[in-house]
């Protein structure tokens, strides 16, 4: 369908390339081709940006603000073939280049195993998950991004020789009967700080959020990365991400959390993972709520600087 134009109403999308420095820059990292089931997910980072369109630029405030005026967003492109050895290499020396001259680098999955090589190329040195899962499996997989960034060093490793510290990881929306036991034990022996989907509607988005950057935001010249892995949301508004269940977060929770934490200085790089646009339904509302997720990330990017409200009511 095609989009009214009204030159008082700008809309989303359409950000210039990539040229020397920018606010923020948007990735696409279509991996798919180790996931544990079928997906599409390598057709997700276009189908993002092609809704993107339908939303604005301006958040109501008070300040109004249009995030257009207030950033420079800019647009890198796709990395090509982003799964195996070769192809986490040139996702870690992109988005390494893109991290060095942007605050923020976002980027659009693919499936889950894209955390791994975006964290390592934004020098994270700690994590946070919107997550209903561990992904601590072992192997390599959509399961394992969080594992293989405790223990693993990369096959590139001229490029990378660093881990995350998993005292400096935050995995938050963890479901019941979405994991094993075993899993969860393993979270438990090496500190990660899992909060349960239970304890973040317990306590609130504002509290865990503070707690979450403080945590994974421990130390000297601190970097977060942060994981929004879709599934976490209530299959009602994330039809087309496989593992979602019914009982997740509503859409509204997963924006506010996204722009509560990237509203963090400490937050450099934030991927969106595991939708699988040819999976949606009719209406497209999983990829749209990701298109949403990535202006709640620029809203919490301008939000350092301007003052812009902390998340969507």
């Amino acid at each position: 369908m095609a989009l009214s134009h009204d030159p008082l109403w700008p809309r989303a999308g359409g950000w210039p390339p990539f040229g020397s420095a920018a606010d923020a820059v948007i990735l696409g990292v279509p991996t798919w081709r180790t996931s544990l089931s079928p997906t599409g997910a390598h057709a997700t980072p276009a189908a993002i940006r092609e809704a993107l369109p339908r939303y604005g630029t301006t958040l109501m405030g008070p300040p109004i603000v249009d995030l257009n005026d207030t950033l420079r967003v800019a647009d890198a492109g796709d990395v090509d073939e982003p799964d195996g050895d070769a192809g986490e290499a040139a996702v870690i020396t992109r988005v390494r280049e893109l991290a060095g001259a942007a605050a923020l680098v976002i980027a659009l999955g693919g499936d889950n195993s894209l955390t791994y090589p975006v964290a390592l190329g934004a020098e994270a040195t700690g994590l946070i998950t919107f997550d209903a899962h561990f992904d601590l499996r072992d192997g390599v997989s959509n399961g394992t991004p969080v594992r293989r960034l405790v223990q693993d060093v990369p096959a590139a490793s001229a490029l990378v020789t660093s881990r995350i510290d998993p005292a400096r990881i935050v995995q938050i929306g963890i479901a019941d009967f979405a994991n094993s036991a075993a899993y969860a034990q393993r979270a438990a022996d090496w500190g990660i700080r899992v909060i349960t989907l239970d304890d973040l509607r317990r306590r609130g988005i504002d509290d865990v959020v503070a707690e979450a950057v403080e945590i994974a935001g421990a130390g000297p010249e601190a970097r977060i990365h942060l994981d929004i892995d879709v599934d976490v949301c209530d299959r009602s508004v994330a039809p087309g991400c496989p593992a979602s269940v019914p009982g997740g977060l509503q859409a509204w929770e997963l924006r506010a959390l996204a722009r509560a934490v990237a509203a963090d200085r400490r937050v450099v790089s934030a991927d969106l993972a595991e939708v699988d646009a040819t999976a949606d339904v009719a209406d497209g509302r999983t990829v749209r709520l990701a298109a949403l997720c990535v202006l709640d990330l620029l809203a919490g990017l301008a939000a350092r600087e301007v003052g812009a409200p902390p998340a969507p009511a």
